[in-house]
């Protein structure tokens, strides 16, 4: 058993929280890229790496979805409701800090 269930259902938690949170990344690519522009964004995309915790929560069931949804609570709260646009959002998201 792992954390109180059959390893059958926690694979099967994780394949579900993985197809989920391709569906909200597919979403916010597809909200992002109407709102910037494909051409814009491929122009502006930084080389910031992810996190290693970010790597990690592939193994936990829905993580990675909890991390798009933060993501999109970001660009919602502290971008747009401050009258910044959706490209500073994706050049923040893409670049590393300096």
């Amino acid at each position: 058993m792992i954390i109180g269930m059959f390893e059958q259902d926690f694979i099967a938690y994780i394949i579900f929280g993985l197809i989920l949170n391709f569906v909200f990344s597919m979403m916010f690519g597809i909200y992002l890229s109407n709102n910037i522009g494909l051409n814009e964004m491929v122009r502006s995309k930084g080389d910031k790496e992810q996190p290693i915790l970010v790597k990690l929560s592939l193994l936990v069931p829905f993580a990675k979805m909890f991390i798009t949804l933060y993501r999109v609570s970001i660009l919602q709260i502290y971008f747009l409701n401050k009258g910044h646009t959706h490209k500073e959002f994706w050049v923040y998201m893409t670049h590393n800090e300096k």
